[in-house]
């Protein structure tokens, strides 16, 4: 759990957003979205398929304009705060050619750090989060896992303020996926970065999340934010999903979502 006093990082304020505006083929995708990230805090986005999570998303990473009101990085607007937010992807889009190394190094070429010095932070994170003795590997011999964990060493050798996770997880196994959350989950912390997860996996949310906002359907207003507190081990993330909080946390989210789930007999 994120204590109150926690720095905040990235906030958004009555962000709004329409497509096509005045045009006969309007789409009007949320209205006055407003939230704040802080310090160490994982904030999960929820919602119906079609609210617009992505396009949120988006916009959080200055991707997109919105139609009205602004995101905010260290209280600067994002368009003027280039290279603070990272980006983190559902697929690794690592490149075969290069070496586990030389992919974490990527983005840091790209902002023109020194080698030496882009090297020896890419050595560092790689040691520390448990791919030690494959800086030399191609990602083709690397399991989907690992090449998920390149692709987040990636993103944060940027050492970007805030983190955006857009699914990341979705095409792992379950048991892989359990460990990288945990993973995650303890990085973001460790470094005392911040984060927003887009799923569309409540269970995921719950367990990584210390809050979830739950995106109503379109146009999107904020429909509810859960603090998200499990009483139990993170370390355990089965022990965490069989906890009475988790369930109650679980269904609430799932009745805030209003899924219509059809049958055919």
């Amino acid at each position: 759990m994120v204590k109150n006093n926690s720095a905040t990082v990235l906030e958004a304020r009555n962000v709004s957003m329409t497509f096509n505006a005045g045009s006969e083929r309007e789409v009007v995708v949320f209205r006055g979205v407003n939230f704040a990230l802080h310090e160490g805090e994982i904030l999960a986005i929820v919602g119906p398929s079609g609210c617009g999570k992505s396009t949120l998303f988006n916009i959080i990473a200055g991707l997109l304009e919105p139609t009205s009101g602004a995101v905010y990085v260290d209280g600067e607007r994002i368009d003027g705060a280039r290279g603070q937010v990272g980006y983190m992807l559902q697929k690794d889009l690592l490149l075969p050619w290069r070496s586990v190394l030389d992919n974490v190094t990527l983005g840091l070429e790209v902002q023109g750090v020194e080698t030496g010095m882009a090297r020896e932070r890419a050595a560092g994170l790689i040691k520390s989060y448990g791919l030690a003795g494959f800086e030399a590997a191609r990602p083709s011999s690397l399991s989907g896992g690992m090449r998920q964990r390149v692709a987040f060493m990636r993103t944060l050798a940027l050492d970007p303020k805030a983190i955006l996770l857009d699914e990341p997880f979705s095409a792992l196994d379950f048991q892989t996926r359990l460990v990288l959350q945990g993973d995650v989950r303890r990085i973001i912390r460790d470094r005392n970065k911040a984060a927003i997860l887009v799923t569309h996996d409540i269970g995921e949310a719950v367990a990584m999340a210390d809050r979830v906002l739950v995106l109503s359907h379109r146009p999107s207003t904020v429909k509810a934010i859960y603090d998200i507190d499990l009483g139990v081990s993170e370390d355990d993330p089965i022990a965490l999903r069989r906890s009475t909080r988790f369930n109650d946390h679980f269904d609430a989210i799932w009745n805030d979502l209003d899924i219509q789930v059809s049958s055919t007999a």
